[in-house]
């Protein structure tokens, strides 16, 4: 059980702060060292973090959101010392929006990305339109970045308490991917689920798929519960057919990249599967998220643009005459899914509140 439940261990992922000269610098986990070292990389450089983005140092789609919206406070911040080109007026609007879209463009499948950048993009425009300098428009961003950070936790941990209520004591939870604080500016949205029941003394243990190519769930996931205090088994992705066979798992709860109007979920690769097999199980297959993952524009799963990776994280050294296919998200139809948790509540996919 979890009477050792210990949140306060778990790191904080993304924040924005200041540097003893007053300027802004983004500290993020580098996700890509963990299990084996905890380490926070620290810059000033918009591009880097898009970089960090794209290579999956910061990943998980509100992670990813608010690093986003801090990289383009730090442009901001850049522009205002001249250092971007991007000059006054026109020039440093169309510059602005130049930076906002490369941001939001660095992973196309999770809309929290895009979502982010744009609203930081809209907060610079308004304060130009109230009059402020360059200077007062990176002063503005890093404000609302760290109101970003805030709100992210509250969602998180709102959510927490809405599907921790789905959940009965001594519950046996499987995931799929890290949707936990790793993935957020802090506590999680699946395993914000976990810590919430946790905390009220309903988890009897989370089992944690390896989430093959890129290993999330054996690397991250695994690391944070027990970092936390909560019971986890690893297994491999191809026995959790088995584990429901058996009658091991009592719920599944996963995170969202994206989802569509109708409540299909985009998330990461084999979650699909998941679903397929808690469907045939009889047990109940939760999403948690908030609503900024809501993509009411996207009417269905079809709409949802896939992202496609590296085929050298599926296969490092290349056969000739073989090819790979990496998607690096799928999409689980509304029908699969029991309830959609959000920091409003818990919803059958067509009845979303957003």
């Amino acid at each position: 059980m979890t009477e050792n439940l210990q949140i306060d261990r778990l790191p904080r992922t993304v924040e924005l702060a200041r540097d003893a000269d007053g300027g802004a610098t983004l500290s993020y986990v580098d996700q890509r060292l963990l299990p084996a070292e905890l380490s926070f990389a620290r810059t000033r450089d918009w591009r880097a973090v898009v970089d960090a983005i794209k290579a999956l140092a910061v990943r998980g789609a509100p992670a990813i959101g608010v690093a986003g919206a801090a990289a383009v406070a730090l442009w901001a911040q850049e522009a205002a010392a001249g250092a971007a080109g991007a000059g006054e007026g026109a020039a440093y609007r169309d510059a602005l929006g130049r930076a906002a879209e490369t941001v939001a463009s660095a992973r196309p499948t999770a809309v929290n990305l895009r979502w982010a950048a744009e609203r930081t993009r809209d907060g610079a425009f308004r304060a130009l339109d109230g009059g402020a300098t360059p200077s007062e428009v990176a002063e503005a961003l890093f404000d609302q970045v760290k109101r970003m950070e805030a709100e992210d936790e509250a969602a998180n941990r709102a959510i927490g308490a809405h599907g921790a209520a789905l959940l009965r004591p001594g519950s046996r939870v499987l995931t799929h991917c890290n949707a936990g604080s790793l993935a957020t500016a802090f506590f999680g949205t699946a395993l914000g689920v976990v810590y919430a029941a946790a905390a009220q003394g309903k988890i009897e243990r989370v089992y944690a798929d390896e989430t093959r190519p890129v290993g999330q769930g054996a690397r991250l996931t695994a690391w944070e519960l027990a970092r936390a205090g909560v019971p986890c088994t690893l297994v491999c992705d191809n026995m959790a057919a088995s584990l429901m066979a058996r009658g091991e798992v009592d719920a599944v709860v996963v995170g969202a990249d994206r989802i569509a109007a109708n409540g299909d979920v985009a998330n990461k690769i084999g979650t699909y599967g998941v679903a397929v097999l808690a469907r045939h199980h009889g047990v109940p297959f939760y999403v948690a998220a908030p609503t900024s993952t809501i993509d009411a524009s996207v009417a269905d799963g079809a709409g949802i643009p896939i992202e496609e990776r590296d085929p050298a994280e599926v296969l490092p050294q290349p056969l000739a005459g073989v090819e790979v296919w990496n998607p690096a998200f799928d999409v689980t139809p509304a029908a699969l899914v029991t309830r959609i948790v959000t920091e409003r509540g818990a919803f059958e996919p067509g009845s979303l509140v957003y």
